[in-house]
């Protein structure tokens, strides 16, 4: 099975009718050059509010029943026919979520997953927003082939990727908002970001998507992110398929053999000969067994 996969980047006003109609219209471009899966970016409704801890912005967060984006796309996807994880700002109970909602190519919710680490540090204080996701790594099995999502900080740990290709991932994806880091100014985590999910990639034998946002945010005390693209696609392999720059609005498209991926993924033996009995360490904080 052939399938066609697409990852976009894009600026954000905090206007959310305007980023949802620059979102759309990437959709549109990427579908109209083939694409199966359309992945964007993290919280793309607006400006990544994370940069300060202001309450106001609680009122961002809405149930994902009936939300009005989430309702938007499921319709896009079914015009379409193309499958849709959809970053939002999830609001259950008295808790507020970073989800993603995957959008199968015939419209349908198969359903949420929530961001399960949650970082926090200078311009990226997810803490204040967000309760650790209470979902486990998911899978699904879409008319486009079984994803597994993990959302931004989740990209940097190779268990979230294991997880999900154990329980049957053939493509993983990762809607991301990273920039420059307030703390260091001289540091520059672009290629180390990319790095990462290639290996995710190499190790897994699982093509990769990654979508980040671009433009500069500002905050409320006189801060900015300059958010650095570079969004791209992996094979599985690690190699690079397609990939952005920092400042263009891009999408991108690539094709993946999903028979390929399996046979590959059956020759190099990773899975056959993994040591669970031998893995306990990892389920520790401290390394103790």
């Amino acid at each position: 099975m052939k399938i066609r996969v697409s990852a976009t980047q894009m600026a954000c006003s905090d206007d959310v009718a305007e980023n949802v109609a620059r979102a759309e219209k990437l959709v549109r471009k990427a579908a109209s050059e083939g694409a199966n899966i359309v992945l964007l970016q993290e919280l793309f409704e607006g400006f990544y509010f994370c940069q300060d801890e202001a309450e106001q912005n609680y009122k961002r967060a809405l149930p994902v029943d009936d939300h009005p984006t989430i309702r938007h796309f499921q319709n896009l996807a079914a015009e379409l026919n193309v499958v849709l994880p959809i970053s939002f700002y999830e609001l259950a109970g008295n808790a507020r979520f970073n989800s993603m909602a995957m959008i199968d190519a015939d419209g349908a919710n198969l359903g949420v997953y929530r961001k399960s680490h949650i970082p926090h540090g200078y311009g990226y204080q997810e803490k204040f927003y967000f309760t650790p996701g209470d979902t486990g790594f998911r899978v699904w099995n879409t008319k486009a082939g079984k994803l597994g999502v993990g959302i931004c900080w989740d990209q940097w740990f190779p268990e979230a990727a294991r997880c999900m290709v154990l329980k049957g991932a053939d493509v993983l994806l990762y809607p991301t908002a990273i920039g420059s880091d307030l703390g260091d100014p001289n540091r520059d985590s672009a290629d180390h970001w990319r790095r990462v999910m290639q290996g995710h990639a190499g190790a897994n034998i699982a093509p990769v998507i990654a979508s980040n946002r671009i433009g500069q945010e500002s905050g409320r005390h006189n801060t900015q992110i300059t958010f650095y693209g570079t969004s791209f696609i992996a094979g599985s392999t690690g190699e690079i398929l397609a990939e952005a720059d920092r400042e263009t609005e891009s999408v991108l498209t690539a094709e993946i053999d999903l028979s390929a991926v399996q046979e590959e993924r059956a020759y190099w033996g990773h899975f056959r000969d993994r040591r669970p009995d031998l893995y306990g360490t990892i389920l520790s904080h401290d390394g103790a067994v």
